[in-house]
């Protein structure tokens, strides 16, 4: 029986990891917007000064009968570099930061056994935080989407995500939208 389930990740710019997940089977929505700081409704401008402790994250909504919670995190973990401590490339700032945020217990305990197996693959350690759930502000309109639409026209995602986009289909190709 599938039902519709939720993660919410962070992996550097969002415009990134949204690209990478809307290309995914079984992936029937993904947000950006920020989570994990203090400030109440923060700006993209905000978020980007780094002062706000906010994540750049997406909420992603899957359908488990076709994927699980597994297969999301291990693509997660495989198109970001979770040894990057507060940056992910050329993007640096705790706002940049490589976390996951659980929804319950049980998502907690996957996402640790998603860190020791990407663990095995990776020379460095893996410094992804497992961050309490706190609330989530969507991101303007104008991020949602982004490489679908402006993002086809910035110098810095076209550089960023064709290469995260072929790292999915060479290891996921199975788990990608055709």
């Amino acid at each position: 029986m599938s039902e519709q389930a939720t993660a919410i990740v962070a992996g550097g710019c969002f415009w990134c990891t949204e690209a990478v997940f809307r290309d995914v089977i079984g992936v029937t929505n993904v947000e950006s917007g920020y989570i994990g700081g203090s400030v109440v409704n923060p700006t993209y401008k905000q978020v980007c000064s780094g002062s706000t402790g906010h994540a750049e994250a997406i909420r992603v909504t899957f359908d488990t009968g076709v994927i699980g919670l597994d297969q999301i995190l291990d693509i997660f973990f495989a198109t970001h570099d979770p040894t990057q401590l507060n940056r992910q490339g050329n993007d640096v700032g705790t706002q940049y930061r490589s976390a996951v945020f659980p929804l319950d217990d049980a998502q907690k305990a996957e996402v640790e056994a998603a860190i020791a197996r990407a663990q095995a693959d990776l020379p460095k350690p893996i410094v992804t935080t497992i961050e309490p759930l706190s609330t989530w502000y969507p991101a303007e309109d104008y991020h949602q989407e982004y490489w679908e639409g402006e993002g086809q026209r910035n110098p810095y995602c076209l550089a960023v995500i064709p290469p995260k986009l072929m790292k999915l289909r060479k290891s996921f190709a199975n788990k990608v939208k055709s």
